[in-house]
């Protein structure tokens, strides 16, 4: 099942979930992105947007407006619809209207993989290779990983550092896809906010620091999270031909 947590207040970019992409809401245009993959649930505090989802047909769920983050969200929302707790879960970001399908799939894929196998991983993630100039954003989120493709962390500085600073150093972008099973993430969420969290303002460190493990995923995106109305406007340039 595809979660997409849809919060309507946004600090940066006012009611950003219902700005116009191509004709339809940023939150619809996301699920219409992906609801060829799985059933697809719009959990959101908003009766509006609920009303919005049902006049797509889309379904939705009301949660909390006290919730801290998406993941929260879509916890509650699993509870609410009674999921099964071997349910696939993957958290698609609202405004994320052009995600690549193939990405999601790599992590729907890596969750079923893991379940089968019962590897003990909480978290589901992707990465792509970036560019050093690229890696100086502070609002790409880069991580680090082990040779098993799991997450050592994750960082809104450029990390690794390279000190020898060659030319072919290689940085790895966090993409904002979360896969779960019902059961690891409702154990996320029981997990109390860490240090590292708290000082990155990256809630998936909070995993690790509890010593659980993210499985990453590579995939290629050209897809990004529209945080501000200057990120709309780039991502229409780049995606609209």
């Amino acid at each position: 099942m595809i979660i997409i947590p849809a919060r309507l207040n946004s600090s940066r970019f006012e009611n950003k979930i219902l700005a116009d992409i191509l004709g339809l809401p940023m939150v619809i245009r996301t699920a219409k992105q992906v609801e060829s993959l799985d059933d697809v649930i719009i959990a959101t505090d908003s009766k509006k947007v609920v009303e919005l989802a049902k006049e797509y047909g889309f379904k939705a769920v009301m949660t909390s407006s006290e919730h801290q983050s998406g993941t929260d969200r879509i916890n509650e929302a699993s509870t609410l619809l009674n999921l099964k707790e071997d349910e696939v879960i993957v958290n698609v970001q609202a405004d994320e209207p052009f995600i690549e399908q193939e990405v999601i799939k790599a992590a729907i894929n890596r969750v079923k993989e893991a379940k089968e196998n019962k590897e003990d991983i909480m978290i589901v993630s992707c990465y792509k290779k970036i560019s050093s100039d690229l890696a100086d954003d502070p609002n790409l989120v880069k991580v680090v990983l082990d040779k098993f493709s799991n997450a050592i962390y994750f960082s809104r500085a450029k990390v690794p550092y390279h000190r020898d600073h060659y030319e072919n150093s290689s940085y790895y972008g966090h993409l904002g896809i979360y896969g779960f099973t019902k059961k690891t993430l409702n154990e996320f969420c029981k997990l109390k906010s860490s240090k590292l969290e708290k000082i990155e303002k990256l809630e998936q460190l909070r995993a690790i620091e509890n010593g659980h493990k993210i499985a990453m995923v590579e995939v290629e995106s050209k897809s990004f999270g529209i945080d501000t109305e200057e990120d709309l406007k780039n991502a229409l340039k780049i995606f609209v031909k």
